[in-house]
């Protein structure tokens, strides 16, 4: 049976984390479009405080039950007035189709709620990711406002599906 568990990021990560963040195919979907140096991502793993109230956000490792780290969830521009934070996710290449994404949406919910006392989570999906759209639809309670024009890939601009998540 698959399982995953959240843990903060720890320095053995720092590959991972690399190939991750230096996926050029991934940048669409998200804010970056540079790559990162295994020197500034060491920096940000040594720095971090894990504290989403001084940092505004949180990073963390999604690992199989094997132990072994899958992907990345994270919870960005956090709003503690209104409980709420943008929440960004990505299963690496290998580990996809694998039921790996429902449970760590899963897991970063329970997090969300129960850790962190959130109401909400929100999050902005391409139109054109249907796995991503087919899993958020799934889980979310509220149907997903279209943006038009919303992200920007480098070509082309994309509408993009923004999500809520009433936790």
């Amino acid at each position: 049976m698959r399982t995953v568990t959240l843990r903060a990021i720890e320095p053995e990560d720092l590959e991972v984390l690399y190939q991750i963040e230096n996926d050029s195919q991934e940048w669409a979907l998200g804010c970056s479009n540079v790559p990162y140096s295994r020197y500034v991502l060491h920096e940000y793993i040594a720095n971090q405080s894990c504290d989403i109230y001084a940092d505004k956000q949180v990073r963390l490792m999604v690992v199989n039950e094997d132990k072994v780290p899958v992907g990345i969830v994270d919870l960005v521009n956090f709003d503690p007035k209104n409980r709420r934070a943008e929440l960004g996710m990505i299963i690496m290449r290998q580990y996809r189709h694998q039921g790996y994404g429902k449970l760590a949406l899963n897991e970063i919910c329970r997090y969300a709620l129960t850790t962190l006392h959130l109401k909400q989570i929100y999050l902005y999906v391409d139109t054109n990711n249907m796995e991503c759209v087919n899993l958020f639809e799934n889980h979310c309670n509220l149907m997903p406002v279209r943006l038009k024009d919303w992200l920007y890939d480098g070509r082309e601009y994309q509408d993009a599906l923004l999500f809520q998540i009433i936790l």
